[in-house]
């Protein structure tokens, strides 16, 4: 019976593969299945009863099962991953055909009176080629989002900066796509002069607008990249990009700076587009006040860009005192407090990137054990960790150093450890 039941499952699993329901179905429910054996844990029930008796071997007995179960959580998200990304594919899909016949029918609606123009056919024309070559680039890109992958950074989270400058370019090319095709379908009366419709002035703002956004993009990857090198920036590796990545920083709290820049780049645009709208036989002008506030909201956010992370750094090293205990130097076995900062990066509060926190001490790595609480964990937190020190390392002075989930090493304190 248990064999056919396992065979059941195995043929589902394999018909199911690549099904966005029943992929986020099992991480919704190893999720679940986490949390409920995290709370279990923490409130000591579970614990086998040959190391109940032993609180340091509970505790990492403890600390291995949730290790476990959160490899497990993970491991169901890299399932349900690609699944997710077609779904954000077809989504974005959808998404943008459902823009052209928003186009068509706001067309018609307002052409009853005033009639159908060969403005609005070039319009119409003109966003039916950009879908198109939108589509085809979707499709290019299948395996990583669709259209969300030229806007998806390294550390697998939507850019603001890319998905505003992607904007500002796809209007643009709108722009000039609607003006070559307007020439084809020319309005009655006599034609307009064409160094109006391209007019150098009238374009300036436009152009100014699209530089700044293309060098704000740049700046801050050079400014990301340059922090990552010197150990200032930690950047954890997130399981699927989300819209909220736009509005929010690596550890998911709204940031004021992309806020705000998204907001203002998007009314401006806004502005720049419905200019389009009214006057669809010339380049949309930007006005330079306009160009001002951009200007202003992207050295915000930039300046918040370089101001951004912190170094891990460890304080000072204490011998961990239980109650009742005596106080007394640091010995083989002793439990240590790690005191300092940036020991859990944003991003990096998950259980399975708090899993690879590692402590090294002379020559020996010890993996920092997991204690929960209810609704989390104890430790490690971002300024302190406790980790028992191993039978390995030898009497003396020691170093100690932190070794984030990132990859990050904090700077080394010595310890005596008396024998």
């Amino acid at each position: 019976m248990a064999v056919q039941e396992a065979r059941q499952h195995g043929e589902h699993a394999t018909a199911c593969a690549g099904c966005a329901d029943c992929g986020r179905a099992g991480h919704r429910r190893a999720v679940a299945a986490f949390l409920a054996r995290r709370d279990e844990l923490a409130a000591g029930h579970g614990v086998p009863a040959a190391v109940a008796h032993s609180p340091v071997a509970a505790r990492q007995w403890v600390s291995d099962e949730l290790a476990q179960s959160a490899r497990a959580v993970t491991a169901h998200g890299r399932e349900a991953g690609p699944a997710r990304l077609d779904l954000v594919r077809r989504g974005t899909l959808r998404t943008v055909w459902g823009a052209v016949l928003a186009l068509l029918l706001a067309q018609a609606l307002t052409a009853v009176e005033a009639g159908w123009t060969g403005a609005r056919t070039a319009g119409l024309c003109t966003a039916l080629a950009l879908a198109a070559l939108l589509s085809a680039a979707a499709h290019a890109h299948r395996a990583r989002g669709g259209l969300l992958a030229p806007l998806t950074g390294e550390d697998n989270r939507l850019s603001t900066t890319r998905a505003v400058a992607a904007a500002w370019l796809l209007l643009l090319s709108f722009s000039l796509v609607l003006l070559f095709l307007a020439a084809r379908f020319p309005a009655p009366g006599p034609p307009a002069p064409a160094a109006t419709a391209f007019d150098p002035a009238r374009a300036a703002g436009l152009l100014a607008a699209l530089a700044l956004v293309a060098a704000v993009t740049v700046t801050a990857r050079l400014v990301v990249a340059a922090g990552i090198t010197a150990g200032r920036l930690q950047k954890v590796r997130a399981d699927r990009p989300r819209a909220a990545d736009l509005l929010c920083d690596d550890s998911g709290r709204a940031c004021l700076a992309d806020v705000q820049y998204l907001l203002v780049s998007g009314a401006v645009l806004v502005l720049t587009a419905a200019g389009l709208a009214h006057d669809p036989d010339r380049l949309p002008e930007v006005p330079w006040s306009l160009v001002l506030l951009l200007g202003v909201s992207a050295a915000w956010h930039l300046a918040a860009k370089c101001a951004e992370g912190v170094r891990p750094t460890i304080h000072s090293v204490v011998r961990s005192r239980e109650a009742g205990d005596l106080d007394a130097p640091i010995r083989t076995g002793d439990d240590i407090e790690i005191r300092g900062r940036g020991f859990v990066p944003p991003g990096a509060g998950a259980p399975d990137p708090l899993t690879r926190l590692v402590v090294r001490i002379g020559a020996v790595h010890a993996h920092v054990p997991l204690v929960p609480v209810p609704g989390g964990f104890a430790n490690p937190t971002d300024t302190a960790l406790t980790v028992p020190l191993p039978a390995d390392v030898e009497p003396g002075r020691v170093e100690v150093s932190v070794v984030t989930a990132a990859g990050t090493e904090t700077n080394r304190v010595t310890i005596d450890v008396v024998d």
